[in-house]
């Protein structure tokens, strides 16, 4: 008498599959990947989102930087303006010149 003996777990040897069955598995296979595909590119998706808001912030901040240094440059500008005024106004009142010959004679004198 010849007993079998089986291990648990132990694997047994199929002589055919049948053909429904390797069509279902090799379509759950595909689906699967289809799957992993997608999800991969999800991500570059992410971070093209994260990149634009990033330029965003960026060219916010720049917008601002440059519209502070010309508000900086033009009151820079006003105060240099009134110092070369009250330089040429008191370069007037030291040579003595009149109110109407003040165009002609100082740029003589810084030339």
């Amino acid at each position: 008498m010849a007993v079998m003996i089986r291990k648990p777990y132990a694997y047994s040897k199929i002589d055919k599959e049948d053909p429904e069955e390797v069509i279902h598995r090799r379509a759950q296979f595909l689906i699967y990947k289809v799957l992993q595909q997608a999800e991969t590119r999800r991500r570059p998706l992410n971070l093209r989102i994260r990149i634009r808001k990033l330029k965003v912030k960026i060219g916010r901040r720049l917008k601002k930087l440059r519209k502070s240094m010309l508000l900086s440059i033009s009151a820079a500008r006003v105060c240099v303006y009134k110092q070369v005024f009250s330089q040429l106004k008191t370069c007037k009142t030291l040579f003595g010149c009149g109110e109407g010959a003040v165009g002609a004679s100082l740029p003589a004198l810084f030339t």
